[in-house]
């Protein structure tokens, strides 16, 4: 029942807010093999409810979202959460969770906004 929450909640929030795209940290391996593959089963019913919506997806490796935002792979949450602070000053960031996603989220901008640098200057 929780993933059907999960695709519903996200469905309902793509449908009202129509994002032109999506970004997802790749699932990395816990020491616990149930968290893993719970996580797994989460992230697929992302991954579904984005592709239902026609929104592409990008993936990011944590340690690449790490060093994104705070200039190292190997930065702990709470250095990831105050950086988070420090780029989207006003925000209210609800726990490490929450500072997580904006990371994934910062640095899937980052990488556009450099792959439309690079196709202009290709062009």
């Amino acid at each position: 029942m929780r993933l059907v929450v999960l695709h519903d909640a996200l469905s309902e929030l793509i449908d009202r807010y129509r994002p032109e795209a999506a970004a997802v940290e790749e699932v990395f391996v816990n020491e616990n093999p149930q968290s893993t593959l719970k996580l797994g089963q989460a992230r697929g019913v992302v991954l579904l409810a984005a592709a239902r919506g026609g929104i592409s997806v990008g993936e990011y490796a944590p340690t690449l979202v790490k060093k994104a935002v705070v200039g190292t792979g190997g930065a702990a949450k709470p250095q990831v959460h105050a950086m988070v602070a420090r780029l989207l000053p006003g925000a209210t960031i609800a726990g490490a969770d929450a500072a997580d996603a904006l990371a994934v989220a910062i640095t899937h901008a980052h990488h556009l906004a450099s792959r439309r640098a690079l196709k202009g200057f290709a062009a």
